[in-house]
């Protein structure tokens, strides 16, 4: 027996250890958690919210060099595998070369397919953002995007691949709307929020900029599936910190989420409407040189391939100068976001009509240089006046309206690989260049409509016009004791159904809107 007893006492011991061990990695992982600090969770979830769009950015430009070489060699060997069949027909021969002569267009819409599913499904993902919250469609758009990586490593034919870069597109429109949306909730103060949002429009851009060389370098010296099977990597543990952190599926704040203003009523304000059309019309020339401008580069300057390669990659750090100026000009003089704006749509226009005349790379830097400047001046200045105008024209919840951003430059990217072939070899490369151009200056003027949007506040917004329900004498009296009760740490809000709750705030929605525009 007495064996028996000091087996019993061993396993005791080993059952104690092992449940001490347990609540050990249960405490880390609270700690993980960061819950009882939001400055520190904040700073996660932007973490959290960059790596998401990087790894998208970073799938989104890495096939540049390393799928058209792919599908070339597997035509290569459906040629010799034909070539060694016997009796080989005329019919078949003119169907291969009809196949062909298709193979840039197959390359441009299977380049394209991202971002048309990505515009389909983005009305969906913003809708389903603003019902269940932002966690959730963050780690779905993650899990996707992983799923699609994988997808694309082990792909051996041009169906497969096409299935990877639609999935992407569809796990994009939920990451990426969700993870801006994310941030412009969680920094509600206008300076923090620009200089969120700006750090993860550089992600963006180091993203795009740096995936061609990472590519086009491990396909060559490893395979093709070795960049996608890093990206897969990171993009799981993404998943597993947003999931760790985040917790998307024990939040209980998504209860009393306030209901978001649905999409078509966000469209036809003039406000976004402006800022939206921005965002595609600054996104053009971008989209429209990616799938053109290695074909003019060969043909006029006789370029190689090394050079090809690094065409867009100097361009990122005017893109970084660019985020930073804009975010410490908008901490100083807040109330001329419009201003920076229209300055970057002046630069990418003028920068646009300079590309033709380049004779060598050397000179060809300078107005890549000047695109993504703009671009940078574009994008850091009017997507934080995305979230202001939603903070005071309408319900702070940032689903739909980053959807409508995530919208605008899916038109700009969906119509590049598909359109700017076809505009080059009918009209001409310098026609392209200074079409692009003359849009971008053309359309500076408009954003003088947001002059006055820092003088907004949500006590004199036309929220309710645009809501088609109109204030009322009961709802003034009902918001003036809500704000006596937030003074107090108190929000009080009346649910669909028409009973009043109350909830602790660390703010109100008055100080979130107004922030450094007041």
């Amino acid at each position: 027996m007495e064996p028996e007893g000091i087996a019993e006492g061993q396993a005791s011991s080993m059952v104690q250890s092992a449940a001490s061990k347990l609540s050990q990695m249960g405490e880390r992982t609270k700690q993980l958690g960061i819950i009882q600090n939001p400055e520190r969770q904040k700073r996660v979830i932007l973490v959290i919210v960059c790596t998401a769009l990087l790894l998208d950015n970073m799938l989104y430009m890495v096939i540049v060099p390393i799928i058209p070489d792919y599908l070339e060699g597997l035509q290569k060997a459906a040629d010799q595998a034909q070539a060694a069949l016997p009796h080989t027909n005329s019919t078949n021969s003119t169907i291969h070369k009809v196949e062909k002569g298709n193979f840039d267009v197959q390359i441009g819409v299977l380049f394209a397919s991202k971002a048309i599913l990505q515009l389909l499904v983005n009305p969906i993902s913003g809708t389903f953002i603003d019902r269940v919250g932002y966690d959730i469609p963050l780690f779905i758009g993650l899990n996707v995007m992983f799923l699609s990586t994988l997808i694309f490593a082990f792909a051996d034919n041009y169906a497969t691949l096409f299935l990877a870069r639609s999935m992407q597109g569809l796990g994009s429109a939920f990451a990426d709307t969700s993870g801006i949306a994310l941030i412009a909730d969680r920094y509600t103060e206008e300076t923090e929020r620009s200089k969120a949002l700006g750090i993860a429009l550089a992600f963006i851009s180091f993203g795009s900029l740096v995936a061609p060389p990472f590519g086009g370098i491990l396909y060559e010296f490893a395979g093709k599936r070795v960049p996608f099977l890093i990206l897969a990597c990171i993009c799981l543990a993404d998943g597993v910190l947003c999931l760790t952190v985040l917790k998307p599926f024990s939040n209980k704040e998504r209860e009393n989420m306030p209901v978001g203003t649905p999409m078509y009523k966000l469209m036809i304000d003039p406000y976004i409407a402006v800022v939206a059309g921005a965002l595609t019309i600054c996104n053009i020339p971008l989209a429209f040189l990616e799938p053109t401008i290695a074909n003019w580069m060969e043909e006029n300057m006789h370029s190689t391939q090394w050079e090809i390669g690094m065409t867009w990659f100097p361009a990122f750090f005017p893109h970084v100068l660019g985020v930073y100026l804009t975010v410490k000009l908008a901490a100083k003089y807040p109330h001329l976001q419009w201003f920076y704006g229209a300055i970057g749509m002046v630069f990418i226009g003028a920068s646009s009509c300079t590309v033709p005349a380049c004779k060598n790379f050397g000179q060809l830097m300078i107005p890549l240089c000047g695109i993504c400047f703009g671009i940078a001046f574009v994008d850091t200045a009017l997507l934080p006046t995305l979230g202001f105008l939603v903070d005071v024209r309408h319900v702070s919840v940032y689903g739909s309206v980053y959807a409508i951003a995530d919208i605008s430059y899916c038109v700009a990217y969906a119509l590049g690989p598909v359109a700017a072939g076809k505009i080059v070899h009918d009209l001409g490369f310098v026609q392209l260049n200074l079409g692009m151009g003359l849009a971008n200056v053309l359309y500076a003027p408009a954003l003088l409509l947001l002059k006055n949007v820092s003088q907004m506040r949500p006590s004199f917004s036309e929220r309710n016009m645009l809501l088609e329900d109109g204030p009322t004498g009961l709802y003034d009296t009902i918001k003036m004791e809500q704000r006596e009760k937030k003074r107090k740490g108190l929000c009080t809000t009346i649910d669909e159904n028409g009973i009043e709750t109350f909830a602790q705030r660390s703010f109100s929605e008055e100080e979130s809107s107004g922030g450094e525009y007041a």
